[in-house]
Parts: structure tokens; sequence; C-alpha cells
């Protein structure tokens, strides 16, 4: 499983021109999933997720969680962070789960994360997403199981 994560002021997603979500400060997530992956994974990822330091405290330093600031989560499903390009300049996406298990961990991930976020905000799997983000710091992570979790969990 991988998660692009961006620190937002603010963030929001629109399928086919209506507004599907939407978050002030907090966290907008693009979380792919690849073979292997399972629900204990996603599981770990959402509480590493929940606890990451990365808000800034009165002295400046980046030592707040994201339940300090009463921030929220944009939770977005992105199978092209499974992209290779090691065979040319087209990516493949064989590395990327196939879809039918990626959203059903889409959806696990999404309620996992709800049980620490009641206001989560969500896309919509495998549509033509248009998604804003005012990225506040610039401050983005990028954040692999296999690397933070020892493997697929």
């Amino acid at each position: 499983m991988r998660v692009v994560l961006t620190r937002v002021s603010a963030a929001s997603v629109h399928v086919d021109g209506a507004l599907v979500g939407a978050i002030g400060r907090g966290f907008l997530l693009l979380s792919g999933f690849a073979p292997g992956d399972r629900e204990e994974t996603v599981l770990r990822m959402a509480e590493k997720i929940r606890k990451l330091r990365i808000f800034a405290d009165k002295e400046g330093k980046t030592n707040l969680s994201i339940d300090s600031v009463g921030g929220n989560v944009l939770s977005i499903s992105q199978f092209t962070l499974y992209g290779d390009l090691s065979g040319g300049n087209r990516p493949s996406f064989f590395k990327a789960m196939e879809p039918r298990e990626a959203e059903r961990l889409y959806h696990f991930f999404n309620d996992a994360l709800r049980t620490y976020f009641p206001d989560l905000q969500e896309g919509q799997f495998g549509a033509d997403m248009s998604v804003s983000s005012l990225n506040d710091g610039p401050f983005t992570l990028i954040l692999d199981s296999d690397e933070i979790l020892g493997g697929k969990g």
C-alpha cells in the first residue's frame, strides 16, 4: 500500500462537476494498493497516519498530530501510485491491485480512518476526479507499507 499524504489548509474533490468531498485543515491522502496488501496492512497504515506529528506546535516544531489541531482527512483512490515506467515512457500498472479488490480495500481503509475522523471525506473509486488542494508548508510524505511496516503488514 502506498499513500501520498499532503498537509493541507483545504482540499476538495469533484466528480462530473459536482462536489463530493471537501475539508479544511488536515490531510489529503492519495492511496493505492498492490497485490498482497490485506486488511491488516490497511489498519496499520491508518493508525500510522493518525499518529503522525507533522503540525507545528507553539514553538513552530512539527510536533502535533492531526487530532491535536482538529484536522480532517480527504481520501482519494489513486492506482497510478503503482505506475511502472521501467519499460518506456508509457506507464504500465501491472504492480497495482486488481480493481475489485482495490476498491474493497479502499473502502476498508476509509472505514478504518473514519473511526479516528468521523467526518472523513472521500472521492469516488474509479471515477475521473478533479482534486484541488491548498498545500500547507508544503509538507508531503510518501508512506509505503513495505518500508513503514516491514512488508505487507
